[in-house]
């Protein structure tokens, strides 16, 4: 089935209204389980009186976006805005050195905020890397890179260098295994690149260079070596039209967005309610489900703030930062999955698609799976919860291509080919829409605990079978249908198809008219509003096809 293959307009508008009266649904279902039990006992540690004049507590059970948005929010901003005026300031002084002071405010930054044994602790892990690269071998360089990451992700390694680091204060704990997990991530990026380099090898100061910039040394994201050197190198530091509007722009919306996701947590406490287990097992089906989708939504909602802030500041040094991640509204297949660009395209680079070549053969695609997950293991920290989920996000990926292999086979190819490409995209909405919970329900283990995903599981595929699961089923068919049609309007807009038309015996290429002419509230719903809403002019959109591998958490 081609990804150009049109729905009536009319069975688009139906599809809008069933998911927006089903979103509204759940949501309600939501927000009375939050209203009644508001003074539930259970919930006195993570919901806290929140802004006065709404006159209603808040939920505050995410530590990571208090930490961000509230807590430490002021401590935060000082830093980056420190960057940013000092970043400023050299880049117009000494430009061809601008990848240096990057460097040396991070170090500083560094050193006044952790201590001078956290530093001598990062620049060891720094040393035994680069001497590794120096040997210019691949499998040596995953080696090192791997027993460096693991001795801070097992006991009793990681404890003890732990305790090297003095001092005592709330971030700590976060501050010191984000700094060192994120700056051997790096280290590694440096070392394979040195391995590619064919003419000598990179300079230890152009590993200090890269791996001190302090927007990305604590919270990531993962910027690998090679585009971050060419880019912080770069001295002819010009901007592109409009560049300046569509970061405010784009600073502007997030702000936004943190204020909108602030006012929710008044009125949904969808972080509380899955920790509350007597709470959820007498909540109905929809709600559960409405909670599942939600805490989803709400982790990719964090990540895009969180990586957004950094990288506005990012972009205002002249780099092209890894792009927030793609929305889980907007997943259907596990081969787009991902929660963390960065490490997504960290991983790719240097382990699946190195691995897995064109992703075609089922033996080496199984292999570049299983080394890229048992890789994201160590990477999160290895245990039990984190060994499920790795497990079934890898047969999710393996089995979409197993099936995939099977229906490309006769009969089923014949039959597909036999009826219209509008059929064919429903038949596959279908399977689509049972992938999409599959996705949900592998990845709500990460974000909640294993027996609320073992319970809203149970609940919407055994005990409420047919009703509850049909009809959930039914929504997601709908959602997936229109997240097809704004991938099909996408690809319209990324490579019109030719129109034969007579003019001096030319062919003239052009979009037609009746398929983007036309603005209705489904475009708004389906395509989302017009770019020139937010952009004075056109820029070119590209779709970034990438696999799954990894998540923040």
């Amino acid at each position: 089935m081609g990804i150009k293959a049109a729905l009536p307009r009319y069975e688009l508008y139906l599809y809008t209204a069933v998911l927006g009266v089903a979103l509204i649904w759940a949501g309600s279902w939501i927000f009375e389980a939050s209203s009644e039990n508001v003074n539930r006992k259970a919930f006195k540690e993570s919901v806290k009186p929140g802004w006065h004049y709404f006159g209603r507590k808040m939920d505050v059970a995410d530590f990571e976006w208090m930490m961000w948005f509230s807590t430490f929010r002021n401590h935060i901003l000082f830093a980056l805005t420190g960057h940013v005026i000092f970043a400023k300031i050299f880049s117009l002084l000494v430009p061809k050195h601008r990848s240096l002071i990057f460097g040396l405010y991070g170090g500083l930054a560094v050193l006044v905020t952790m201590g001078w044994t956290f530093l001598a602790l990062v620049l060891s892990h720094c040393i035994i890397l680069y001497s590794v690269a120096l040997v210019k071998s691949r499998w040596m360089c995953f080696a090192a890179g791997l027993a460096t990451l693991a001795s801070i992700k097992l006991e009793p390694y990681n404890s003890w260098q732990e305790s090297l680091v003095t001092g005592s204060f709330d971030l700590q704990d976060i501050l010191f295994y984000g700094g060192c997990g994120f700056s051997i991530i790096r280290c590694m990026s440096f070392a394979l690149e040195n391995c590619d380099k064919k003419d000598g090898n990179f300079t230890f100061f152009d590993l200090l260079k890269y791996n001190f910039y302090l927007p990305f040394f604590f919270f990531g994201p993962i910027m690998t070596f090679d585009k971050y050197h060419a880019q912080a190198n770069n001295t002819q530091l010009t901007r592109k039209e409009r560049e300046m509007w569509n970061i405010t722009t784009k600073a502007l919306l997030h702000l936004g967005v943190i204020l909108m996701v602030d006012v929710f947590f008044h009125y949904l406490y969808i972080l509380t309610i899955p920790s509350d287990m007597k709470l959820v097992t007498k909540l109905s089906d929809w709600c559960l489900a409405g909670l599942a989708y939600s805490n989803l939504v709400y982790d990719w909602v964090k990540a895009a703030m969180m990586f957004g802030v950094i990288n506005t500041v990012a972009t205002l040094d002249h780099l092209d930062p890894p792009q927030p991640p793609k929305c889980i509204t907007m997943l259907y297949v596990f081969a787009e999955t991902h929660f963390d660009r960065g490490i997504n395209d960290w991983l790719c680079r240097y382990v699946y698609d190195y691995i897995g070549g064109d992703h075609d053969k089922i033996f080496k695609e199984l292999l570049a799976t299983f080394c890229t997950f048992a890789i994201t293991t160590l990477w999160l920290g290895p245990c039990e919860l984190v060994y499920i989920w790795s497990f079934f996000n890898c047969f999710g990926l393996n089995f979409e291509l197993w099936v995939a292999k099977f229906f490309s086979l006769p009969p089923f190819s014949t039959i597909e080919g036999a009826m219209g490409e509008a059929m064919s995209r429903r038949i596959r909405g279908v399977f689509n829409a049972a992938n999409f919970w599959a996705i949900v329900l592998y990845n709500i283990l990460s974000l909640n605990n294993l027996e609320f995903a073992k319970l809203v599981g149970r609940r919407l595929i055994v005990k409420g079978f047919p009703m509850s699961t049909l009809s959930v089923l039914l929504v997601t068919y709908c959602g997936v249908q229109l997240i097809k049609e704004r991938e099909r309007r996408q690809a319209l807009l990324d490579d019109p198809e030719p129109v034969k038309a007579v003019d001096g015996g030319k062919e003239k290429s052009r979009i037609k008219q009746e398929e983007l002419g036309k603005l209705t509230f489904t475009d708004f719903m389906v395509n989302g509003p017009p770019l020139t809403l937010f952009r004075p002019r056109p820029c070119e959109l590209q779709r970034n096809q990438t696999v799954t591998a990894s998540h923040h958490l």
